[in-house]
């Protein structure tokens, strides 16, 4: 059998710490070169917006001929440059101001001499200068293609694993309905209606397939559940509420739906219903009368013999119920309706008299 003694054990746990640390390493490497490549992107974004917000600038509705003189000049001028790089970042985004403070130089490089002969500054400037990015339908240090091409990353049907940047692996995540390595396959409930090497298109089963190979309910390969296999050989749904017994309990009446079913709560007027509504009851509920084929309230207010019957008290109605509650100037105590006590009566003083004293 074998043994490990405790020095061997202390050495497997540290190799364990040290591969985990290294593997974060990776793992954190790859997230910052597609940040990287993101944050490049949003800065030639914006140089492009200064770009274009600073063609006419402090210019228009004067001296069309001097304008144009001094126009020419403010076009290519370090003063535009450095307006528009001012505008390239957020305050608070320190990766973007970080780019842009290391980089600065290639700025004024494109501007003065390289502008006109590549116009593409997120080409000139992410992917071949500072290579923090990669061409689309590329990925990684050396932008190898991705899987179908780079013209058809994942044969159009999904997304490449670090498109266009220096980081990812390649792979592909597919689309919604596709599946496997190459976003070629249907996932279930969707079937291939075109196939070949290099092209897939994966359309919807009918809602009754679980598998399918064509668009119908007659194409089913197998029901989804809920839904049966008819005489031609369809899949069509299932009633759930036609079943004996009801799956619903006593006070709820069930709802077929398309491949399911649903419980719905009775109206309070029924005990036990077929639908919704106090007409579909099977009986009426307790404090409900049948009328014309529709449980009602009974008013057991206005039956001939009372049902409050203690001195000073009143029955009020409600819906399947009534109460008996005392009549007003009356409280209840010790199951009895006693009258409330009557307010002392105070005599109101006398009002001084204010007339003139010594009037005629």
């Amino acid at each position: 059998m074998l043994s490990i003694t405790g020095p061997e054990l202390r050495l497997l746990w540290l190799l364990s710490c040290t591969f985990l640390v290294l593997l974060c390493r990776v793992s954190n490497a790859k997230r910052d070169l597609k940040s990287a490549c993101t944050t490049c992107q949003q800065i030639t974004d914006n140089f492009n917006k200064g770009f274009d917000s600073t063609a006419k600038q402090n210019f228009g509705g004067g001296n069309t001929a001097w304008e144009e003189r001094k126009l020419s000049k403010y076009e290519t001028s370090e003063i535009r440059l450095m307006e528009i790089v001012e505008g390239l970042c957020e305050s608070s985004s320190f990766e973007c101001n970080r780019m842009v403070e290391e980089h600065e130089d290639h700025f004024e490089t494109w501007w003065f001499k390289r502008k006109t002969k590549h116009p593409d500054l997120h080409k000139w400037f992410c992917i071949e200068t500072i290579k923090v990015c990669c061409p689309k339908g590329t990925f990684g240090p050396d932008c190898n293609a991705c899987v179908g091409g780079s013209e058809r990353p994942c044969h159009g049907n999904g997304i490449c694993d670090g498109d266009g940047t220096r980081g990812g692996n390649g792979k592909c995540s597919c689309n919604h309905g596709y599946n496997g390595e190459f976003c070629l396959d249907c996932i279930d409930g969707f079937f291939n209606e075109v196939r070949n090497d290099t092209f897939s298109l994966c359309t919807e089963c009918h809602s009754s397939c679980k598998t399918c190979n064509g668009a119908t309910n007659q194409d089913c390969d197998e029901c989804k559940d809920g839904w049966e296999e008819d005489d031609q050989e369809a899949c069509v749904d299932v009633n759930e509420c036609s079943q004996d017994p009801s799956p619903c309990k006593e006070d709820q009446f069930c709802q077929n739906t398309e491949g399911s079913y649903s419980c719905k709560a009775c109206d309070k007027a029924c005990a036990g219903c077929t639908g919704a509504g106090p007409d579909k009851c099977q009986a009426c509920a307790s404090g409900y009368q049948d009328t014309e084929g529709t449980c009602t309230d009974i008013d057991e207010c206005s039956q001939s013999e009372p049902v409050c019957t203690k001195e000073n008290q009143e029955c009020v109605n409600t819906d399947g119920l009534y109460i008996c509650l005392c009549s007003s100037g009356y409280e209840e105590k010790d199951g009895e309706c006693v009258q409330l006590p009557q307010p002392e009566k105070t005599e109101e003083p006398e009002a001084p008299d204010t007339s003139p004293h010594g009037e005629l």
